[in-house]
Order: structure tokens, then sequence, then C-alpha cells
């Protein structure tokens, strides 16, 4: 009985980090867009951006809610100010500008 009981002991004590850290990624809340901080009045397309800009830019993961066409592969939504930009990931070529009033 005492070798039972220590095994479920030692489960129970070799388990509780995997428990954790399952918890920790479930009670995670909703994933908040950076302000951003580089402004830029005509946004135009075919512009490069720098690796500066694209640092400093929001990335927009739910472009439904802001009624934007789904990204194609290898784009990705950013939003600077009141424009949102379809922004190349491998070149940082804006290939969309969409401004909101």
């Amino acid at each position: 009985m005492k070798k039972l009981f220590a095994v479920i002991l030692a489960a129970t004590v070799l388990t509780a980090p995997f428990a954790a850290q399952a918890q920790e990624r479930h009670h995670r809340g909703p994933v908040v867009e950076k302000k951003v901080v580089i402004t830029k009045k005509n946004w135009v397309k075919g512009h490069r951006m720098t690796p500066a800009e694209r640092r400093h830019m929001a990335e927009v993961r739910d472009y439904r809610r802001y009624r934007l066409s789904a990204p194609p592969r290898g784009h990705h939504w950013v939003r600077v100010d009141r424009n949102y930009l379809l922004v190349s990931q491998s070149n940082g070529v804006v290939t969309r500008v969409v401004t909101v009033r």
C-alpha cells in the first residue's frame, strides 16, 4: 500500500508543471494590438518599409472585424493610424492601402 501511495504521489508531483502550463495557456486573454508609433500621412502602393517601420506596426490578425479581405499567402495586414496596409512579409512592400474615415 505504501508503494502504491508513493507512486501516485510521485506521478502527481511530476505532472504538476505540465498541468500548470496547460491551465496558463487556457486563461490567456484575447490578443491585444500594440499602439502604433509610426505616422505617415500618405501611404502608397509599392512603398518598401524600413525594418524600423515594420517593427513598430501593429499586426491585424482579426481582419474580418475591420471588413478587410483575407491576406494572400506571404502577406499580412498592419494598422497605422487610420490606415490598414497589406504588407509582404518577405520584403516589406506595401501591396494595398485601405483608409478608414
